[in-house]
């Protein structure tokens, strides 16, 4: 298996339609429409659940009155007792993937808030400079398991088994995010290698130890 790819990212004005879908439409399905499938069909389910108690307890309520004969007056009726607790239920129900859904929508802005934010910080700081050679020994000798190739770090990681290897990458995945720097990855089962480099600098820059000093860290975590 090479290199781990995630979901495509979302646009601002994207996330905002979701989260609108979510709040003003149905519950769930604005988190669907953004790629969260597994909280999207649980808040979906939620909010159809919540409208099938509603619809049945109105077609029992109906049913209970058209079968009242004829000679009922106004106050018979209105002394026929209603079993309002599939009515709360089907409240309590809708309230829950109303406010699920609201915690996805407030999820997926701040992540395209922040995403924004760190496009904006990289398109206005100066480039990564490539370092010299010195300084690339100097560096990698602080990072005595990595090693080097032309232009590339590289370290294998070991695991006890492919779930925990699994586990490693996500929170690789999480932490080159937030680094807005990504490594090349590669799992064998327990093993997974993780290679360096600054491709737009043409080669090893500082962000390279300094994400692989982060990685070493993470791996002990």
């Amino acid at each position: 298996m090479k290199l781990f790819s995630s979901e495509r990212p979302l646009s601002h004005a994207r996330a905002v339609t979701c989260a609108l879908t979510n709040q003003l439409a149905a519950p769930g399905l604005g988190s669907l429409m953004a790629g969260r499938w597994v909280a999207g069909s649980g808040q979906f389910v939620l909010c159809i659940a919540s409208c099938v108690v509603l619809t049945v307890w109105v077609i029992k309520i109906l049913s209970q009155y058209y079968n009242i004969p004829s000679g009922f007056s106004t106050s018979e009726i209105l002394a026929i007792p209603i079993n309002w607790k599939p009515c709360v239920a089907s409240a309590v129900l809708m309230v829950v993937a109303w406010l699920w859904s609201g915690v996805t929508s407030f999820s997926l802005l701040r992540e395209t808030s922040v995403r924004s934010r760190l496009s904006i910080e990289k398109f206005a700081s100066p480039p990564v400079l490539k370092v010299d050679e010195a300084k690339a020994i100097l560096a990698l000798s602080a990072l005595p398991q990595w090693q080097r190739t032309g232009e590339i770090i590289s370290r294998t990681f070991e695991f006890k088994d492919f779930p925990a290897a699994m586990k490693f990458v996500n929170n690789v995945a999480e932490l080159a995010e937030l680094a807005q720097h990504h490594p090349d990855i590669d799992v064998r089962w327990n093993k997974v290698t993780l290679a360096l480099t600054t491709h737009d600098a043409g080669g090893l820059t500082e962000k390279d130890f300094a994400l692989a000093k982060q990685l070493d860290a993470l791996s002990v975590g």
